[in-house]
């Protein structure tokens, strides 16, 4: 995945087919766009001012994870005495739970949350000049 349009150039534009899906300012940060391109469908997220794709396919059975619930990780707050107070969100790992199971995945990695050899299909993103491109090479 390219990060910056910076990276790009037009031999990339040529040499990877690169699909207009939107404009950057369609996802902001902590935002998401889900477009159709051909057959796919595909969910477009910005964490960190970066971008990160998937197909819109949650493996645990299908679900349309990309979208569902954008929030920040759970985790139980311990103090230095190991003693628990509750839960807290943790806005260091945002996550996509998916709508059908509750199934979490972390945005950046697309890796499940508890689980880190199941995970959602990449697909290449790439952003310039204000337009977000996708390419659908990898699958």
């Amino acid at each position: 995945m390219l990060e910056s349009e910076d990276i790009m150039n037009e031999e990339t534009l040529v040499n990877e087919a690169l699909i207009p899906v939107g404009k950057s300012t369609d996802v902001p940060e902590l935002g998401r766009l889900v477009v159709d391109v051909g057959q796919r469908t595909i969910g477009i997220f910005r964490v960190n001012g970066k971008l990160n794709a998937y197909d819109n396919v949650c493996p645990h059975q299908g679900g349309p994870v990309c979208q569902g619930k954008i929030m920040p990780k759970v985790r139980e707050n311990i103090d230095a005495d190991h003693q628990a107070h509750g839960m807290v969100y943790d806005r260091s790992e945002m996550h996509i739970v998916c709508p059908w199971h509750g199934a979490e995945f972390i945005i950046t990695t697309g890796r499940h949350a508890t689980a880190a050899d199941i995970g959602l299909a990449a697909v290449d993103v790439h952003e310039r000049k204000g337009v977000i491109y996708v390419s659908l090479s990898n699958g």
